[in-house]
Formats: C-alpha cells, structure tokens, sequence
C-alpha cells in the first residue's frame, strides 16, 4: 500500500507529567529522522529499487514520503519501519502543491534535489514552517540557475523552477547541514563540480548516504574549513538503507533517567557520529552516569546500546562551538541543568531563535514558570541548577509550546522529576519526530495524562 501523510497521530489536546518513581528498562531508539528524510530522497532519485529498513514513521517523515509519491517515486510500506521504494532516476513534475508539514528539513532537501530538474513545483508546510526562513537555501539554489517566487524573505509557499544548473562553490554562510545537503543534492543536475564550504562540520549524513547510493563525493579539510565536493551528472543506484537510532530522540528517555532518583534506563541502537553527539559529551561533562556497550556497525554509521543511570549533575560552560552537534537538544540540556548544582552556560545558540519556534524563549518561560532560575541572552541561555539549593525543581508550571515538538517533550520530562505536575499544550506535534513518546515512557514508570 502507498504512504500517505493525511492522518496525523492522535494526541489529546493537552498533557501532564506527575512526579512518580524510578524509571527503568530497556526500549530502542525510534529510527532517526534526518536519515529517513534523506533514504526517501535520495531512493526517490534512484533507479531501482532501495529497501529502507528503521524507517521513523513519523508525521515529518509521512509528508517527505508522500512528497517523493508526488515527484513520481513508487513508495509501498511492507513492515513496521521497512519501506520500498522504486525510483524513477528523476522527479517530474507533480500534479499537485507539495505539502512538507512541520519538517523543515523535508521541505529544504527536497527543494534542493528538485531544483536539478526542468520542472516547476510549489511547496507549503504547516503554519510554523511557513514561518520558517527559507531564504538561506534559496540563496544558493539561484546561483546555480534555478528560480523561485514566493512571500518576502523566501518564506513558503514558494514556487520553484529549476533545471539547467551551472555548478558553484558555496562557503556556507552559517553551520547549517540542510543547506549543504539542497546544494549538492542539486549539484548531482548541475554541469561541473559543486563545491560546499563548511567552517564548522555539519552533520554528514547526506555525504554518508550519497556513496551508499553509488555517488562519488569527495570530503577534505582545507584551510577554510570542511570541503564537500560532488560531480554532477552522476546517477544514483537503488541501494539498502539501514536507519540509526536518532540521538536527538534517545536524549529525553536519557535525561529523564539522569533526573528522576533511582532511574536506570538503556536505550539500545542509538547512532553514535560524532557529529551528532555533543549532547552526550556534555552530559558526561556534568557528571552523568552514562555509559555506552555494543557499539557496531549499521547503515554507514556506528551505533551502541547507552545506560543512564540517576546522577548528581553539576553546571558548565557549554563550549559554544559544540552547538553545531547538538543544536536541537538544547532544550533537554535545559532541563537537565535545571536539577544540577550551580549555572549551565549556553551560548553561540541564534539558529534557536528560527527553529520550529524560538527555543531560547520558549524554554525561558517555560522553565521561568517551573520555579528555575536564568537569564535569557540573544544568542544563548544561562540556567542556575536547583540542586545547590537542596530542593528539586518546583514545577506546576503550564508551558506554551506553541506547536513545538521538543519542547513539549522536554517540560514533559522535567514533570516526572519536579515537585509537581507539568501540563504542555499542543501535545500532537510530538508526532512530527517521536510518536509513541507517551507510551513509551509511561512504560518505563512515568505518570503523563491527557487533560
């Protein structure tokens, strides 16, 4: 049967966290999703047939499934997590708008891998997305020869043209593995050899899965920075994508297991590139009990099986050039150091302020309304832990996420471990990333109810 991305997981209208026991036991790690966004992608270019299997099923990853149904991709689900893929070695054009949801990294990747085609599309999302800057990947995208028309700052809905591309060399402006990831996948259309320019590396899934898919991609460091090269003309090949356990993910079972007193939780599977990482780092710089077995090989990156156990945190600075590896985990780090001892300094965070909300407000307010010290900076956060004060957090606090998946999850998580319950709204949005989230915390021993 093909994927559709029509039904949206339920989710009551709102959710509370009760303080409670100890968590523990053992769970995977849903698939992570900036690899199921590129298997789609890049099994959507192919020709032939790829077999993805660890598929996160989740709505972000539905609407970038349907999307490719659209550009002409044959798509059948044939298990839990496991989908078939049939590609055309191109897209056409699709009949209809191109509906990408809330996945701000859907809507970027595949504007990029259309623009190498002579057909015109329109994209939309929902309207957080369409409240997202799109202007940092369109940029690029009109160097090399393809055109768009849309709102004032490249907001979507846009309409974009592509086709005929010229190859270029783009220095990214900013660490940002989306925009690396449009550019060279428009590259594999462009004539001659598209060059990126990272000072800070970005996450490589994309350069990772390229050559999975037959794709020569050459990754060198030079004087300025990471230097990302593909050819154009390329072809891709149907290949067998094995999807990680996302870390981004497994961070709010982790930290829920560091916080709540006499927690042991291990979350098997999770992907360990140390691109993606920083969190952990940090983590274990403040004290964490945190420790990693079974690490092996799967789908072109390493993963192991990670044990948290209840730890006595204490602050740090976060080194403000760890943020390209754990940028979307800085609200769980909040929490985190929301129960240690002294102030967690985070700073260097203004990609925060344009994700699916602004984080470093929401996260402000929200911890404000829990009874957890800090200041709020521009680019960063600085959070005084409670637990100097020998007292837990107070909590009781009802926090707005105004659609914002992560922070739902992350004051839900900090319910289990405060003095009182912590209610969330907009809850549904969790399944944009983590669905199943409720459930499967409430299996290993926490309290979180619909109100």
């Amino acid at each position: 049967m093909p994927v559709t991305a029509t039904t949206k997981s339920a989710q009551p209208p709102g959710l509370v966290a009760h303080p409670g026991g100890a968590l523990r036991g053992t769970v995977a790690a849903p698939g992570d999703k900036s690899m199921s966004h590129r298997a789609l992608i890049l099994g959507a270019l192919a020709t032939g047939e790829t077999s993805i299997a660890g598929l996160l099923e989740s709505d972000d990853v539905n609407a970038t499934a349907a999307a490719m149904q659209a550009f002409g991709a044959s798509i059948e689900r044939v298990g839990k997590g496991r989908l078939r893929v049939v590609g055309a070695g191109g897209f056409r054009e699709p009949d209809a708008v191109i509906d990408c949801g809330n996945a701000g990294t859907g809507a970027r990747l595949i504007m990029g891998a259309a623009a190498g085609f002579a057909i015109s599309a329109t994209f939309t999302g929902d309207a957080s997305l369409r409240g997202r800057p799109m202007r940092r990947v369109l940029a690029p995208l009109e160097l090399m020869g393809a055109r768009w028309m849309g709102r004032v700052g490249g907001r979507l809905p846009i309409t974009l043209r592509g086709g005929g591309l010229r190859a270029i060399t783009y220095p990214l402006p900013e660490p940002s593995a989306q925009v690396k990831s449009a550019v060279l996948l428009a590259g594999l259309q462009a004539s001659g050899e598209t060059c990126v320019i990272e000072a800070q590396s970005t996450r490589d899934h994309t350069e990772r899965m390229l050559r999975a898919f037959g794709v020569g991609v050459d990754v060198a460091d030079g004087s300025a920075g990471r230097v990302i090269r593909v050819m154009g003309g390329q072809q891709l090949t149907g290949a067998a994508v094995s999807v990680a356990g996302d870390p981004s993910s497994a961070a709010f079972l982790l930290v829920a297991a560091l916080i709540t007193p006499g927690s042991e939780v291990t979350v098997r599977n999770v992907m360990l590139n140390p691109l993606r990482t920083g969190l952990f780092d940090t983590l274990i710089d403040m004290g964490a009990d945190l420790t990693i077995a079974n690490q092996r090989q799967s789908g072109g990156e390493t993963v192991g099986d990670i044990t948290a156990r209840s730890s006595a945190l204490t602050g740090v600075v976060v080194p403000p050039e760890r943020a390209v590896s754990m940028i979307d985990e800085y609200p769980i780090l909040a929490v985190a150091a929301a129960f240690a001892r002294g102030p967690t300094i985070m700073r260097g965070l203004s990609e925060l302020r344009v994700k699916e909300s602004d984080r470093i407000a929401l996260m402000a307010a929200g911890l404000t309304a829990c009874g957890v010290g800090l200041e709020e900076e521009p680019e960063g956060l600085i959070v005084v832990g409670t637990a100097g004060a020998n007292h837990l957090v107070c909590g009781g606090g009802a926090v707005t996420t105004h659609g914002d998946h992560r922070i739902a999850m992350s004051f839900l998580t900090l319910g289990f471990a405060a003095r009182e319950p912590v209610r969330v709204d907009e809850p549904g949005m969790i399944a944009t990333s983590f669905p199943g989230f409720v459930a499967l915390m409430n299996g290993l021993g926490a309290r979180i109810t619909a109100h």
